[in-house]
């Protein structure tokens, strides 16, 4: 993963629970919206096939990772299968060490000053603030205060209508799932809806 091509356009794309069979139509979906990074998370069913698969058909048009990280052994799988970043719900000090030791870009999750100090400390390449949705773009100004230099991602509850206030606010970052991958979308086959919301993202991004 290259973080200052990130940097440039800091979104990331989060699908948990996607089903195997649509993996290839929601990744042209994706490639086509314009967006670059694509998390898979690791309790999906099939989250290693999807990983492969997802890995091939962007053939280097998408930055893959693997989420839901939470022991070595599904961290080493996930690399193999062709994960160039790691996301985790909070932090696990033997993942963020190895990541850091082998160059990987990590993303533990954190939500409190103390929890986001340790994150940052343990080498991630952003500290994932989740669920950002709770405490809203004020907390992330409020962080920043004393944490000027940690760079946060926002997750859970970031929209396109207030993607630029957490920006304005101090997030660096910023993460979307279910508000654009929802169930009753992917049900129906209705990419154009999916496509149309990741845009609406990177418009006001």
């Amino acid at each position: 993963m290259d973080i200052a091509h990130f940097a440039k356009k800091p979104l990331m794309g989060i699908m948990r629970g996607v089903e195997y069979g649509l993996i290839e139509p929601l990744i042209s979906t994706v490639i086509s919206s314009g967006l670059e990074t694509i998390e898979i998370t690791m309790n999906s069913a099939d989250a290693l096939k999807s990983i492969k698969k997802a890995t091939r058909i962007s053939g280097g048009r998408l930055t893959i990772g693997a989420g839901t990280v939470l022991g070595m052994k599904s961290l080493k799988s996930a690399l193999d299968a062709g994960a160039q970043y790691i996301v985790m719900p909070v932090l696990k000090e033997d993942i963020a060490a190895y990541c850091v030791k082998n160059r990987i870009p990590v993303f533990p999750g954190a939500l409190t000053p103390q929890e986001i100090y340790n994150a940052w400390n343990a080498g991630a390449t952003y500290v994932k603030v989740f669920p950002s949705g709770f405490f809203g773009p004020k907390y992330f100004k409020e962080i920043k205060g004393p944490f000027e230099g940690i760079k946060l991602l926002a997750c859970g509850g970031v929209t396109p209508e207030n993607i630029a206030l957490y920006r304005e606010s101090g997030a660096d970052a910023f993460a979307f799932g279910s508000s654009v991958f929802k169930k009753e979308w992917l049900d129906k086959r209705d990419f154009k809806s999916i496509g149309k919301r990741i845009k609406d993202y990177l418009k006001n991004l």
